[in-house]
């Protein structure tokens, strides 16, 4: 009975120890199976950016690698159509792209997408370089920091530097490379996807998102001196969008959103002073005219096409005020037009010609009608007050004496009346007409 006793407390202890040990290795061996899932399956950051180089990109590349970072991704892909920005920006972007410690894709798309001017230095600063079919990129040749072409001497300067910065970003990429990147900062060469890849500017061609992940499966990097094979096959994309801020500043850093801006607060502006009090057309345009001259400080408008477009503002304002009968307004329409048109001079930043001639118009219009508005008031007999009595018709209501005095009845009021010299004597309830007011006695006329 004491053996029996003894199995039954081995077997109880034995029941014991597996009931607390067996969900402990379970649990350890879900875990260890969880781990080895997650780390089997890799994933990829897309940020999708179009529109001119701005701190918005470069903000948000750096929002996407802070991101990839975090979450152990293999790579960033910025899925890149622009048509170029301001040099300085561009300069800080490259920087931060180096500086990344997680492989960056630039991937020029959709079809028809560009990388023009800044764009080509952003591309050729990832570690990885991708285009899709029909896009093209390219055209890098500088300009002023307001737009405009720089002088020779100056030229000269700017474009040797650029040389140098594209010539290092595309040293790794084999001599065909460096030779077309000089010649798109040079003599703003451009390049289809085939000729890009026929080069070794670009890496791959692909169609979308998904191909280039399998494309880049197996292919080797090297970041910050180290070098990294790519595991993107089958990876999990993870899209980063931008953020409701950056897409309001990136939608109106777009030229013609900017000249729509400027447009309409010139109006608000007009509206308010016209009509003083409302605070609308005045608040509205205020902001409006603010958020332009913002989007023209990021895309670098040029100097002489802002004095224009500010000389033609001036205009309309006058006409709107000093009504001359359209030739301010004409003059107005005339600089707005040269102005917007010159606004952005880099490539690819031009203002469309529907927008600078429907904006021109709308202003024009307004102006004109505001003016005319004005003209007429000016010549409007009064309704109210002691001019509006004078031309107005009343009635007899007692009798004028010998010296012509009398009372009439006019707007609800009596008052007392003495004839006008010449006048005959009106019979009572007959109309007179009022000529002059003296004090409270009207002068007035037989009709």
């Amino acid at each position: 009975m004491k053996r029996v006793w003894s199995y039954f407390r081995i077997f109880y202890l034995s029941c014991l120890l597996l009931g607390l040990t067996l969900p402990t290795v379970g649990q350890v061996g879900l875990a260890v199976a969880g781990g080895l899932e997650q780390e089997s399956t890799s994933r990829v950051h897309v940020l999708t950016f179009r529109g001119a180089v701005t701190p918005v990109l470069g903000q948000y590349i750096v929002d996407g690698i802070e991101a990839a970072q975090a979450s152990n991704a293999q790579a960033v892909i910025l899925q890149l159509d622009t048509p170029g920005g301001s040099v300085e920006v561009t300069k800080r972007i490259v920087q931060d792209m180096l500086a990344s410690p997680v492989p960056i894709v630039v991937y020029v798309a959709p079809s028809a997408a560009q990388a023009g001017s800044a764009g080509t230095f952003i591309t050729l600063a990832g570690h990885v370089a991708a285009m899709a079919p029909g896009s093209s990129i390219g055209a890098a040749s500088p300009v002023g920091g307001q737009g405009e072409d720089v002088g020779e001497t100056m030229q000269a300067k700017v474009k040797n530097i650029l040389s140098a910065d594209i010539e290092n970003l595309a040293a790794r990429r084999g001599e065909k490379a460096v030779e077309w990147a000089v010649a798109a900062v040079q003599e703003a060469a451009a390049a289809t996807a085939d000729r890009a890849l026929e080069l070794g500017v670009i890496d791959f061609i692909a169609t979308d998102v998904a191909d280039l992940a399998e494309q880049m499966d197996g292919f080797v990097v090297t970041v910050h001196g180290d070098a990294v094979t790519l595991k993107t096959a089958g990876a999990l994309v993870q899209r980063l969008d931008l953020s409701p801020l950056q897409q309001f500043l990136n939608f109106i850093t777009n030229p013609s959103v900017a000249t729509i801006l400027l447009t309409l607060g010139s109006v608000g502006l007009i509206a308010e002073l016209y009509n003083p009090g409302t605070f609308v057309p005045g608040t509205i345009g205020l902001i409006s005219l603010l958020l332009g001259l913002y989007a023209l400080g990021q895309l670098d408008a040029n100097f002489t096409g802002l004095v224009l477009v500010v000389l033609g503002i001036l205009l309309f304002i006058g006409e709107a005020f000093t009504p001359t009968f359209g030739a301010l307004a004409l003059g107005g329409a005339v600089a707005f037009i040269f102005g917007s048109a010159l606004l952005f001079d880099a490539p690819g930043l031009a203002v469309p010609w529907v927008t600078i001639l429907s904006m021109a118009a709308l202003m024009g219009a307004f102006t004109v009608f505001a003016g005319g508005k004005a003209l007429a008031a000016q010549r409007r007999k009064p309704t109210t007050g002691r001019e509006a009595l004078i031309g107005s018709t009343a009635t007899v209501r007692s009798l004028f004496d010998e010296q012509g005095q009398g009372t009439v009845h006019t707007a609800g009021e009596l008052w007392n009346a003495t004839l006008a010299p010449g006048s005959a004597i009106p019979a009572l309830g007959d109309r007179v007409t009022i000529e002059a007011r003296q004090g409270y006695r009207l002068v007035v006329r037989k009709v």
